[in-house]
């Protein structure tokens, strides 16, 4: 039943029946007639809804998930191949450089208010691809998918879980600006391990907080909208990191040399 799949959607990626209902331009009450089954979805609350969830149109309506399967490359089992499946292979060194910059991130700004997943996530991506501009090279190197909200890296839940099944990390579920946020507060145990970074990368990683980790999310999320490599990516799929070398002026963080004026 679409109502039920919708609900089910909704309460996957932790949003509120009152946000949906704002996404949708209508009422909360009028949203809750639509989950209860009292009234149908008009087409373009259901376009909507398929941006929202990242979603092909038809997908939304057939009931049909797009499902990405992540496999470390350590980890030689099969995988389950599923309809509209998107494979992601990560190799294992990459997945510890992650572990440790993002312990990193949590113990640096992770106590900031305006520091929830969706910060996390936007921060990420700057990481990686502001390095990939600059220096030609990976950082760490993760796949993000493109979604309503901006670029997502497709195996941070994995490793979200990872870490709290470690006691690493905690969630938590708060408000900033009457906006539902997760936080993920650190062990005050847990030290990163640095030596897994050179000098460059740290000081990569310093330079991305110092500058971005004042922003909202909303703020982050405008910011990689204007990015070329989200804009060039049809939405649900991988963002390629080439296209970082065709920015603009409002996201490229590189000094071009045929940029210069003599």
């Amino acid at each position: 039943m679409l109502s039920k799949f919708i609900e089910h959607l909704r309460k996957q990626h932790e949003l509120t029946q009152e946000y949906i209902a704002s996404a949708l331009g209508i009422s909360r009450p009028t949203y809750i007639q639509f989950e209860r089954g009292e009234r149908d979805l008009t087409i373009s609350e259901a376009k909507k809804l398929a941006e929202l969830f990242n979603m092909r149109l038809d997908d939304l309506l057939n009931e049909r998930r797009v499902v990405i399967s992540i496999n470390i490359e350590k980890d030689k089992s099969a995988v389950k191949k599923e309809e509209n499946e998107i494979r992601i292979s990560v190799p294992q060194q990459k997945i510890d450089k992650f572990r440790q910059i993002l312990f990193y991130i949590l113990k640096k700004v992770g106590g900031k208010p305006n520091v929830g997943m969706t910060v996390i996530y936007k921060l990420l991506y700057f990481i990686d691809f502001d390095y990939y501009e600059k220096y030609e090279d990976q950082l760490m190197g993760l796949k993000y998918i493109k979604n309503h909200f901006g670029p997502t890296p497709v195996i941070f839940e994995k490793i979200i879980q990872d870490m709290i099944s470690n006691d690493e990390i905690e969630i938590i579920k708060s408000k900033f600006y009457r906006h539902d946020q997760k936080k993920y507060l650190l062990n005050p145990a847990i030290e990163p391990d640095l030596s897994i970074l050179n000098g460059r990368e740290m000081e990569h990683i310093d330079w991305e907080l110092q500058r971005l980790s004042e922003l909202n999310a909303m703020a982050l999320s405008d910011l990689s909208h204007k990015d070329v490599p989200w804009i060039s990516t049809e939405q649900g799929m991988p963002i390629e990191y080439e296209s970082v070398f065709y920015r603009t002026l409002d996201t490229s963080v590189r000094t071009y040399e045929n940029d210069k004026i003599d």
